[in-house]
């Protein structure tokens, strides 16, 4: 009897020590997830983001001008967005600062107060486009701009104002799954997918003026300043750490093929109709438009609807980068999850470039093309001073260790500089001087 109840008592143990063992790869299992669930935003946020209200337009354009010539250009774009976003990224992880305040230890006040000026100076201008995007959006769907544009500036505000970060990286991910609406739209044109898929994977460079600035206009949208910005700091409020940042490094991967294949179904929806029927758009909101009598209904409206969400991210994004920039240049207290009274200065940027954003986008006749024109200019000629400021930081050993680029990267991550820095200045002259091109 004795001997029954120790084989018993064995067995019982056996199966206690079994589920212990399952309990606990489960629950190795399952912190995983929730780590990977818990790093992802700021790569997909920041890259979603570049798709704005102008670079939507830029991409219709694309589509409704060359068809599908310049679909192969989004793989190397694709690349190059992935390595200069991952370098910064990097260095938020490894050093837990900002690059505004990585650029003022390292390059001087002087060096700071100018890229500060400009960078400010180009937001204030992107976000009114943001602004005028979400009014052209709400106009298709029968909202006048005095309704769409205050409620979307209080709206914005408030959940940066009133939330924490959690929440506010939440709601912009979730915002950024309204460019699923794109790759809707591009099946309901029906486009020739063999066509497609030859154009995508040829390289085909045409020395036509139009076919030129369109190439440096894609890769002008595609780049920006404000987006180096705010990925480095939205990983280090974060708290995002070296030893988690693979993670990291995955979502920001997934944020620039994920940006760009927005892009591509964007082109394609275009091409397919627009292309198609000899149709010019400027605007979104007149793609959006077209669209209606060649694709149908739904495309278009699905197409209005990405305009709305994408306006509304970058929106609330651009102040924020700006605020970030600012706050960390200056040593000025700073974080969504802060208060008035915590972080009264990077509140206060924030508020005011949504509030005078939101202003300027409502003025009768406002000189849009004019506003973007300079703007571009400023964001032409920062784009490579920030660039190069990222790949000297991120080189330095004393500042990153081991972390530093490897040669293979280093020599993708400088190329992609000089190539994207010299298309940024051919499209500078090209906006100061209009024949350059010609």
């Amino acid at each position: 009897m004795a001997h029954e109840r120790t084989n018993v008592r064995t067995a019982g143990t056996r199966l206690l020590r079994r589920g212990a063992q399952g309990m606990r790869r489960t629950v190795a299992r399952r912190p995983r997830v929730f780590i990977y669930l818990s790093i992802l935003g700021p790569g997909v946020i920041t890259a979603s983001a570049g798709n704005d209200a102008g670079g939507i337009a830029t991409f219709a354009s694309v589509g409704a001008d060359h068809g599908y010539k310049l679909l192969w250009l989004l793989i190397p774009l694709t690349v190059s967005l992935g390595i200069v976003q991952e370098m910064c990224a990097r260095m938020g992880a490894v050093t837990g600062k900002g690059l505004s305040d990585l650029i003022r230890e390292r390059f001087g006040v002087r060096w700071t107060v100018l890229v500060m000026l400009a960078l400010l100076i180009a937001n204030g201008g992107v976000t009114v486009s943001e602004f005028v995007g979400v009014a052209a959006a709400m106009e298709l769907f029968g909202v006048a701009p005095y309704i769409s544009v205050p409620i979307a500036a209080i709206a914005i505000w408030w959940l940066v104002v009133k939330g924490s970060y959690q929440r506010v990286e939440r709601v912009f991910l979730i915002m950024s799954l309204v460019f699923v609406g794109y790759i809707v739209s591009a099946f309901l044109a029906h486009p020739q997918w063999g066509t497609v898929l030859r154009e995508t994977v040829r390289p085909n460079l045409e020395l036509t003026p139009a076919y030129l600035f369109t190439l440096v206009a894609v890769v002008g949208t595609t780049i920006s300043p404000y987006m180096q910005v705010f990925i480095q700091s939205s990983v280090v409020e974060k708290g995002i750490r070296a030893e988690n940042y693979s993670l990291t490094r995955a979502d920001v991967w997934i944020g620039a093929v994920f940006s760009n294949a927005v892009v591509f179904f964007i082109v394609v929806a275009t091409a397919a109709t627009l292309y198609a029927n000899g149709e010019h758009v400027d605007t979104a909101a007149e793609a959006a438009h077209a669209l209606r009598p060649l694709a149908g209904p739904y495309a278009a409206m699905l197409f209005a609807f990405g305009l709305l969400g994408a306006s509304l991210l970058a929106a609330g994004v651009l102040p924020l980068a700006t605020a970030y920039s600012i706050s960390e240049a200056f040593g000025f207290e700073k974080g969504v999850s802060s208060n008035f009274r915590e972080a009264p200065i990077f509140l206060g940027i924030f508020t005011f470039l949504v509030a005078l954003g939101a202003l300027i986008a409502m003025i009768p006749g406002l000189p849009l093309i004019r506003v973007l024109l300079t703007t571009q200019v400023i964001n032409g000629l920062l784009l490579p001073v920030v660039l190069i400021a990222v790949l000297r930081l991120v080189n330095d050993r004393e500042l990153m260790g081991t972390h530093v680029n490897g040669l293979i990267y280093n020599f993708a991550a400088w190329l992609t500089t000089i190539i994207v820095s010299a298309l940024s200045l051919v499209l500078i002259l090209s906006a100061l001087l209009p024949k350059f091109l010609s």
